[in-house]
């Protein structure tokens, strides 16, 4: 295994790596919509939290060397599932075809007072 660090994204608030490359799949833990330059939370609003989670998704992708095209599952993770369709509408835009398969689960709160978490699997090349 091998850890994956970027400082394009939040830094972990916990005992977690931001990704780890296993052969030829990569983990990303679940991102946030942090500005990873100030730390703060980027808005309310949720279709700009949906996109800052997506970029901090992509830079750890990109810590390992691959991108958002190559994720092959994710689990969105929403505080309100009447977000749904605004979240899905930003996804879209993030997302190329084939689709990932993927998972939405409403929680009742998050590590941090956000509305979105985003976490993915991607297929990478073999070390």
């Amino acid at each position: 295994m091998e850890e994956l660090s970027t400082s394009d994204a939040p830094a972990s608030i916990g005992p977690f790596s931001q990704g780890i490359r296993d052969s030829n799949r990569i983990y990303v833990s679940g991102q946030g919509p942090i500005d990873p330059a100030t730390g703060d939370i980027v808005s309310e609003d949720i279709r700009e939290q949906t996109a800052r989670t997506l970029e901090n998704v992509e830079a750890v992708l990109q810590a390992g060397g691959v991108s958002l095209d190559d994720v092959v599952k994710s689990t969105v993770f929403v505080t309100d599932m009447n977000d749904y369709d605004a979240v899905n509408e930003v996804y879209g835009e993030y997302m190329s075809k084939p689709y990932p398969a993927r998972s939405a689960v409403e929680v009742c709160e998050l590590p941090v007072p956000i509305r979105v978490e985003i976490e993915v699997v991607a297929s990478a090349p073999s070390p």
